[in-house]
């Protein structure tokens, strides 16, 4: 997981176009950024899903986390984010930083297309 473009292959088959419903997920990293786990922690419907920083920043560090990448897909196939997507973003990041956690990227999946936040410079 240390090359946005390996980040991007593995959630294009791990967030596929045939789920209809959102899911936010974590792809939490040790300090060689070596995969810890995926998690797929919260679900919602088909245009947007609940995701508690709070919950996010507990599972960091039961599993120990470094680092973090967010991920979410968009069933819509409309790989572009919401402002509700970069405040998110930008709260969960300040969350996570209080607790020695960065959060790497937040990745976008709309079926083969995968937007990098960071890469955009949206947080």
């Amino acid at each position: 997981m240390s090359q946005p473009r390996l980040v991007k292959d593995f959630l294009r088959l791990r967030l596929n176009a045939a789920l209809e419903h959102e899911v936010c997920g974590l792809i939490l990293l040790d300090s060689q950024h070596r995969l810890i786990d995926y998690l797929e922690p919260f679900r919602g419907t088909i245009n947007q899903a609940s995701v508690y920083p709070r919950e996010i920043v507990k599972i960091a560090l039961h599993r120990n986390a470094l680092s973090v990448f967010l991920v979410h897909n968009h069933p819509s196939g409309l790989a572009e984010a919401s402002p509700a997507d970069i405040a998110l973003t930008k709260h969960l990041k300040q969350a996570l930083a209080l607790v020695d956690v960065r959060l790497l990227d937040h990745f976008i999946v709309a079926g083969a297309t995968v937007l990098s936040m960071a890469e955009r410079g949206l947080f």
